[in-house]
């Protein structure tokens, strides 16, 4: 018989869509306040590569990422993204916004070989992880590198993402040595 083993902890990420810098700001405070103390946060960068999003969150939407200080078990993605979808919901009541979403909050994780973002909708590249939720590798870390799929997300092939999550793969290295 096989042995099983128990996978490594790994880091947690949300990424962040916000109408405008109060509502950034009040999401930041939020996933600290809910999932834990961060330790990593990146530059706040305009988010131009869709429109997808415009009718829900506004027509000058900032992108954010941060992450969570304390590792995590990567079987918790699923119960995280329910937790992220209830965190933007209290967000809209709170800030009362003309728009249905003022906080998109994405939940990913960062292992040394990959980033695995969690997502409600299911499509021909994602994995059914339990829950009602859905994952998908996004990018996959090889010598030295970011590299995206053919799928990936136009703005997560971007070099400023992939130096945040260079930054965010290191310190879980450094953590994971502790």
């Amino acid at each position: 018989m096989w042995k099983l083993k128990s996978p490594k902890p790994v880091k947690l990420i949300i990424a962040i869509l916000a109408s405008d810098e109060t509502c950034l700001a009040a999401a930041v405070d939020t996933i600290s306040a809910h999932l834990g103390p961060i330790d990593l946060t990146s530059d706040v960068w305009p988010f131009t590569h869709t429109n997808y999003y415009r009718e829900q969150t506004g027509p000058n939407i900032l992108r954010q990422f941060v992450s969570i200080e304390k590792l995590i078990d990567p079987g918790r993605l699923a119960k995280i993204k329910h937790k992220t979808n209830r965190l933007e919901q209290h967000l809209t009541d709170r800030l009362c916004r003309d728009f249905p979403r003022p906080v998109n909050l994405d939940p990913g994780i960062i292992e040394p070989a990959k980033l695995v973002l969690a997502t409600t909708k299911n499509y021909s590249h994602r994995i059914y992880i339990t829950d009602k939720m859905f994952a998908e590798a996004t990018l996959i870390y090889d010598k030295g590198t970011w590299k995206p799929f053919e799928y990936t997300y136009p703005d997560y092939r971007q070099q400023c993402y992939h130096d945040f999550f260079s930054k965010v793969r290191a310190r879980l290295q450094e953590q994971l040595k502790t």
